[in-house]
C-alpha cells in the first residue's frame, strides 16, 4: 500500500455530521474530501475519479440529486468504488435503491463505524481496481 492516504469522498449536507467524520476518517488512516450536493460530488467523481477510492453518501441531500444518485453516478464512472449509505430515514429502501455491494449506515452511528465500513469495502475490492 503506497504511504499517501487514500481519498474517501463524502457527500453529506449537515455540518455537524460533516466534522465527525472527517475526525473519524482522519483518525482512521484516510483523507477526506467533504461536500455538501450530490451535483457537486458527481462533478468531482466525473473529473477527479481516479484519485477517490471510497464514497461516503448521506442519502437525502439538498438539491436535485440523491445520494442514490450519486452512488449510480459513480459506479458508472469507477465500477469497483466503495459505496457507503448514511440515513436516518431511508433505510428500508437501501435494498431497491442501493447500488450492489454496498454498505448503509443509520444515523445516528458511532464514528469508527465509518472507518470500518471503508476498510472493509476496501479490503473487497480487486487490487488491479485500484490502478
Amino acid at each position: 500500500m503506497q504511504n499517501e492516504l487514500l481519498v474517501v469522498l463524502v457527500v453529506e449536507d449537515e455540518a455537524s455530521i460533516q466534522g465527525l467524520i472527517e475526525d473519524a476518517l482522519s483518525e482512521g488512516g484516510f483523507k477526506s474530501e467533504i461536500i455538501s450536493s450530490g451535483e457537486e460530488a458527481v462533478t468531482l467523481l466525473q473529473g477527479r475519479r481516479e484519485e477517490y477510492r471510497a464514497l461516503i453518501t448521506d442519502i437525502n441531500l439538498s438539491g436535485g440529486l440523491t445520494g442514490w444518485d450519486v452512488a449510480r453516478r459513480a459506479r458508472e464512472l469507477h465500477p469497483e468504488i466503495p459505496v457507503i449509505y448514511m440515513s436516518g430515514a431511508s433505510a428500508e429502501q437501501w435494498t431497491s435503491q442501493g447500488v450492489p455491494n454496498s454498505l448503509l449506515l443509520t444515523k445516528p452511528f458511532a464514528p469508527a463505524q465509518i472507518v470500518t465500513a471503508v476498510s472493509q469495502l476496501l479490503n473487497q475490492v480487486p487490487p488491479a481496481a485500484h490502478e
